[in-house]
């Protein structure tokens, strides 16, 4: 079976119920897989919020513990993309991860959790695959089998962009490395393994809008030391909004209202526990 991956466009298929942190992190508990992959046995039944049992396994309970308070302001201008007429797409992502790196590893060790950073690759040309991902059907991904950020230096998410939505994207998909880092990402594959098609894309939509959530606390964080206007956050909320299942086949990432709405409450609570997608109402993760 293939390792269990979080492209930056997927596509799945729709539903509507909510799960509770406490039902996540039962499924947690009743399907332990390797923290490196997921590629091991899930349970056929799913719990349900009527019948959870008294206990629940960490970290799932408090993936973002509330003690830990806000992720600290890190200094982190932007590099440029283009200098002297060359692309820098890598210098730029490079610069990023670093600037992940340093915010939750910071957060991490307040919070009092185990932190490892992620690897990054970077491909010149779309071709090829990468954890069974044809580089030429996505703009980046992260693989949860080796724990790496992958980025493809082509396309319109990135060449010729003046604006900062390559940066969210580099921060989304971090925020796919904390879900691994905290077990969000093991319970949900469990759960989205044995739901029915309607219930693994809702399941979907939540693990994927609580990283867009997570991006927005990091690009909230780091905005006081970039060179930025009011005007360009108006520029990357669009850009956010545009990038949702609206008018597509396409139903695992949540509509674009929905996508900026989880993304400005990361940007403007800086609060990671805030990106709590899996008790929201269905209305807010469609």
């Amino acid at each position: 079976m293939a390792p269990f991956i979080v492209p930056h466009a997927w596509r799945l298929y729709a539903a509507d119920v909510p799960i509770s942190p406490l039902g996540l992190a039962t499924l947690l508990a009743t399907a332990p897989l390797s923290p490196a992959t997921t590629t091991a046995t899930v349970p056929t039944s799913m719990p349900t919020t009527t019948s959870m049992p008294t206990t629940t396994a960490a970290p799932v309970t408090d993936p973002f513990p509330e003690r830990a308070g806000r992720l600290g302001g890190t200094s982190c201008p932007e590099t440029p993309l283009i200098a002297g007429g060359i692309p820098r797409g890598r210098e730029y992502l490079q610069h990023a991860v670093k600037c992940l790196d340093q915010a939750w590893g910071a957060y991490f060790g307040t919070a009092g959790l185990r932190f490892g950073k992620p690897g990054a690759r970077f491909f010149e040309e779309s071709r090829g695959s990468v954890c069974g991902v044809p580089l030429e059907s996505v703009d980046a991904l992260y693989c949860h089998r080796d724990r790496t950020l992958v980025f493809t230096l082509t396309g319109r998410w990135i060449e010729n962009r003046t604006d900062l939505y390559p940066l969210k994207i580099a921060a989304h998909e971090y925020a796919h490395h904390l879900q691994a880092l905290t077990g969000v990402h093991r319970a949900f594959a469990a759960a989205h393994r044995a739901a029915p098609q309607r219930r693994a894309a809702e399941l979907k939509r939540r693990f994927e809008l609580q990283a867009d959530c997570l991006a927005g606390v990091f690009m909230g964080s780091v905005r006081a030391s970039q060179a930025r206007s009011a005007s360009d956050w108006t520029t990357l909320y669009d850009a956010v909004r545009a990038a949702g299942d609206d008018g597509t086949e396409r139903v695992s990432h949540g509509k674009g209202a929905n996508r900026v709405s989880w993304f400005r409450r990361g940007a403007t609570t800086l609060s990671p526990a805030a990106c709590d997608t899996w008790s929201a109402p269905p209305a807010k993760v469609s």
